[in-house]
C-alpha cells in the first residue's frame, strides 16, 4: 500500500485548514493499466484475425502454389508469379462480367436508395394514413418469404428473365435498411421544419428534394455503401434467372471460370495444360487471383465511405 498526498485543503471548524491524504491501493494503481494492457492485446488479435488472411491471399495469389502447399508462404510471398492476374485478365469474359457489374450495382443501388428514401420519408410522417399498417407489411415479409420457386414464377410472368431488372428489381427494397432510414428521418427532420416550409409555400415534393435530402446525407450514404456491396457480391440471383453468358455479372463468371479450372485439374477435359500437377498449380493461381480482382474495387473504394457509414450507422439506429 502507497500514500499518495494531495495539496488538497478544507476548512476544520477551528477555521486552520489541513492537507488531504488520499490512500492508493496497490490493486487501484495498476488495475487501468491491466485493463488497458487487455483491452489492447485483444484488439491487436481481432485486427490480425481480420486483417491475416486477406493478407494471405493477396501474397497466396503471386506466389507458386507448391510454395503455399508446403507452407513456406505465411509472412512473405515465395516464387513470385503472376501468371494467375495474366490468365485471368486475359479472358475477356471478365471484362464482360466487370461491365455488366458495373451496369447493376449503379441501376441497382440508384432503384434501391431512392425507393427506400422515399419510402421511409413517408412511413416517418406521422400524418401518413394506415403508416402502421404499411409498417407492418413490411415488417412480415422479414420473417415469411413465398421461396425460390414461387420467386422465380413471379419474375417469369412480368417477363423480366434473362434481364437486368430479374437482377436489380426482387432485392430492390430491404425492410431493415427502410426501418433504419425512418428511424432517421424521425428523428432528424423535425415537424416544425416541415411546417416553416409549407408556410413559404414548399409542398412535399419540394421539401424533400430541396431540404430533407440535404440533411441526409450520411444516412444516404450509408445506403449507397450498403447497396453497392450487396450488389457487387450478388451472383444468386444471376444464376437462377439468366441464361445469357453475355450478360452475367463477375461473381457468376468467377465462379464459372474457377469450376472449369477445378474440372481441367482433374484431367477430365482437354486444355493446353499438359499434365495434372501444372493443371492443378494453375487453378491454385486462378483461385487466389480471382478472389483479390473480385474484392479489390470494394477494398479501394470503401475506406473513403467509412466515416459517412459510421455516421449514418449511428444516427439512424434504431433506439
Amino acid at each position: 500500500m502507497s500514500l499518495k498526498t494531495i495539496p488538497v485543503k478544507t476548512n476544520t471548524p477551528s477555521g486552520t485548514a489541513r492537507p488531504v491524504r488520499a490512500k492508493q491501493t496497490l490493486r487501484d494503481r495498476y488495475g487501468d493499466r491491466v485493463f488497458s494492457i487487455t483491452a489492447t492485446v485483444v484488439l491487436l488479435l481481432s485486427i490480425l484475425a481480420v486483417v491475416y488472411p486477406l493478407y494471405f491471399i493477396v501474397i497466396a495469389s503471386i506466389s507458386d502454389p507448391n510454395a503455399v502447399y508446403e507452407g513456406k508462404v505465411w509472412l512473405f510471398p515465395s516464387g513470385v508469379t503472376i501468371e494467375g492476374y495474366q490468365r485471368i485478365l486475359a479472358d475477356s469474359r471478365i471484362w464482360t462480367g466487370l461491365g455488366n457489374t458495373a451496369i447493376y450495382t449503379i441501376v441497382g443501388t440508384t432503384i434501391s436508395v431512392t425507393t427506400i428514401l422515399g419510402g421511409a420519408y413517408a412511413l416517418s410522417r406521422k400524418d401518413m394514413p394506415g403508416r402502421k399498417f404499411l409498417m407492418l407489411l413490411f415488417v412480415i415479409t422479414m420473417f415469411f418469404d413465398g421461396g425460390l420457386i414461387t420467386k422465380y414464377l413471379v419474375v417469369r410472368d412480368l417477363g423480366m428473365l434473362n434481364t437486368i431488372w430479374a437482377v436489380v428489381l426482387p432485392g430492390a427494397v430491404g425492410v431493415w435498411n427502410l426501418i433504419i432510414a425512418r428511424s432517421f428521418f424521425e428523428h432528424t427532420i423535425p415537424d416544425e421544419l416541415r411546417e416553416a416550409a409549407q408556410m413559404d409555400g414548399a409542398n412535399d415534393f419540394r421539401f424533400f428534394v430541396k431540404m430533407v435530402l440535404p440533411l441526409s446525407k450520411p444516412l444516404i450514404m450509408l445506403m449507397i455503401m450498403i447497396h453497392v456491396v450487396a450488389q457487387w457480391n450478388s451472383f444468386f440471383d444471376a444464376l437462377i434467372f439468366l441464361n445469357d453468358d453475355s450478360k452475367y455479372p463477375l461473381q457468376l463468371v468467377l465462379r464459372n471460370i474457377l469450376i472449369q479450372s477445378d474440372v481441367s485439374s482433374t484431367g477430365t477435359t482437354g486444355g493446353d495444360i499438359a499434365s495434372y500437377a501444372a493443371a492443378q498449380r494453375i487453378a491454385e493461381l486462378t483461385k487466389y487471383a480471382m478472389i483479390v480482382v473480385s474484392s479489390l474495387p470494394l477494398m479501394i473504394a470503401l475506406p473513403f465511405m467509412q466515416k459517412h457509414f459510421t455516421k449514418g450507422a449511428l444516427i439512424g439506429a434504431v433506439k
